[in-house]
């Protein structure tokens, strides 16, 4: 189990001071007010990080302030591990989002509306499986005969 700490996290975004709200069993911690980006510690991230997990829902649009400008290309700090920098990457296949994670404690840093691209993208990507699952072998051939029969001259 991982103890919180019992110092104040700083936004690695704004530098605002993070609010730990409770989500489903999950405690996160947010930028609630400031620039709405959200705080994940180990593991975390995969058990909201899709649609079917009505936890993940309640982060997707919390208070922010609209005027806060944020800079995306600074190098942030890890709001857990004093002078650990975040590391850039992208999160998934399709190289939509792009997430900072701690080398350290593995926590990960969403800016917002992260979180909603990656929901969707993961939701399209098992709709995409579940057609595929369902276009078997059988299928296949049964449509590259009728793509490829002659068809009678009018």
């Amino acid at each position: 189990m991982l103890l919180r700490s019992l110092y104040i996290m700083k936004c690695p975004a704004c530098f605002g001071e993070l609010k730990e709200i409770e989500v489903g069993d999950l405690k996160i911690d947010a930028c609630f007010g400031g620039c709405g980006g959200v705080w994940f510690d180990a593991f975390e991230l995969q058990r909201v990080d899709e649609e079917s997990e009505d936890a993940g829902a309640a982060l997707l649009h919390l208070q922010r302030d609209e005027q806060l400008v944020v800079d995306h290309t600074r190098k942030r700090e890890c709001p857990r591990c004093k002078g650990i920098k975040l590391q850039r990457h992208f999160f998934s296949a399709r190289r939509q989002v792009e997430v900072d994670q701690c080398p350290n404690c593995n926590g990960y840093w969403l800016d917002y509306g992260e979180l909603e691209i990656i929901r969707a993208e993961r939701s399209d990507l098992s709709k995409a499986a579940a057609t595929a699952e369902r276009l078997n072998g059988d299928t296949i051939r049964y449509v590259y005969r009728l793509a490829n029969q002659k068809r009678p001259q009018l």
